[in-house]
């Protein structure tokens, strides 16, 4: 069982965008048709914004896109529509969680757009996924995980009457080793629109090698590549 940014138990980083994501779903009931017009919308753009400035209005440059908030939403629009829009570049930074871990942080154009397109994925992915992969997903976490461990345990050891072992571990820089072309082909498996996996190729690629520690897309690409 590994834990944390990569790990199949916690949902660490993950419970802001997907309770809304599984709202999102009853008004889309065929999410496999025009993936890319559903991520790009204005009505999706604009309720990705409101999930990502989410609790960061204190910050510069979020009270910075949100001065010009139309013009800014209005502007990604046309860029994904002409499929002119460039992903930035990262800022890295170092935090302890409690491990050291590296971020790196993509501009709020690029983040609210990383939400459009999870909001839309995580439909699309989340249904194929084992019931007992509890990172990033709705009704799952770290709490959810530890009571089925705990319910499995005691039905197997017989109510503490038998001894059991249960393997316990991690996968050393998971983000990083991931393989951004074997992702693609897994995503390629349920996403058949063209210029969603233009976009989606675009956000994979935006990073030298496997994905960053940031990106709420990491979250879902991550989930993808374990199921």
């Amino acid at each position: 069982m590994s834990k944390g940014w990569g790990g199949g138990l916690s949902g660490h980083g993950c419970d802001f965008p997907i309770k809304r994501a599984a709202a999102f779903n009853g008004k889309n009931k065929k999410l496999d048709d025009n993936i890319f017009e559903k991520i790009i919308s204005l009505e999706n753009l604009f309720s990705a914004w409101q999930e990502f400035s989410d609790g960061k209005m204190k910050k510069a440059d979020v009270l910075e896109f949100k001065a010009r908030l139309e013009n800014n939403i209005f502007e990604l629009h046309r860029e994904l529509k002409t499929k002119t829009y460039q992903h930035s570049n990262y800022t890295a930074f170092s935090v302890c969680d409690p491990k050291p871990r590296r971020i790196h942080k993509a501009i709020v154009k690029d983040r609210v757009l990383h939400h459009a397109i999870f909001r839309v994925l995580y439909q699309v992915f989340d249904k194929s996924f084992i019931f007992d992969s509890y990172s990033c997903r709705v009704e799952k976490g770290t709490h959810r995980a530890v009571l089925r461990l705990e319910s499995f345990c005691q039905k197997l050891s017989r109510n503490n009457h038998k001894n059991i072992f249960a393997l316990k571990c991690d996968i050393r820089k998971f983000f990083d080793s991931i393989d951004q072309d074997i992702l693609l082909e897994l995503i390629k498996q349920k996403v058949r629109d063209g210029s969603a996996i233009w976009l989606i190729e675009k956000i994979i690629r935006s990073f030298e090698k496997g994905l960053p520690l940031g990106n709420v897309t990491s979250q879902i690409f991550a989930n993808i590549n374990r199921a």
